[in-house]
């Protein structure tokens, strides 16, 4: 049964595109004797030609991944875009490296771990760049005896 005339009529009045137009299966001899734009109407009224819902894109995948992404997976060589200093720039990593360095500085003077002057010394190291981390720090201060 060829019902494009009234699939194409129904689009037009349910302002929708061809592919979203519902035709009731049971009534496709009453939709097929519809020739007129009134009979299409009609039957629209009626209900046996509806229009679909709108199909959306599920976020269901998108989830899975990002909590994959969480966990530390799907982050390796070829799921990169952008180079090393794009994904986490220079400053950033100086910066979250000095802000750890002088914390860990400030505790160390507070506590009596080191005085003011060795203080002072390592607070100009770091800033100079000469600690990795603060273990680094760590261990430069026990290798040169600096502790009180």
């Amino acid at each position: 049964m060829n019902l494009k005339l009234q699939r194409r009529i129904a689009a037009s009045i349910l302002n929708v595109g061809e592919g979203r137009i519902w035709m009731d299966p049971t009534a496709m001899d009453e939709i097929a004797n519809a020739i007129t734009r009134q009979d299409v109407e009609e039957l629209v009224e009626s209900g046996l030609i509806r229009r679909k819902p709108v199909k959306g894109t599920s976020r269901a995948r998108a989830r899975i991944r990002d909590i994959k992404k969480k966990k530390g997976r799907r982050r390796g060589h070829g799921s990169r875009k952008g180079a090393k200093g794009a994904r986490m720039p220079r400053k950033e990593q100086w910066m979250k490296r000095i802000r750890a360095l002088r914390r860990r500085l400030k505790e160390m003077r507070e506590s009596g771990e080191i005085d003011r002057k060795t203080y002072r010394l390592l607070y100009r190291k770091a800033k100079g760049g000469a600690f990795r981390s603060v273990a680094h720090l760590e261990a430069y201060v026990e290798a040169h005896e600096l502790k009180r």
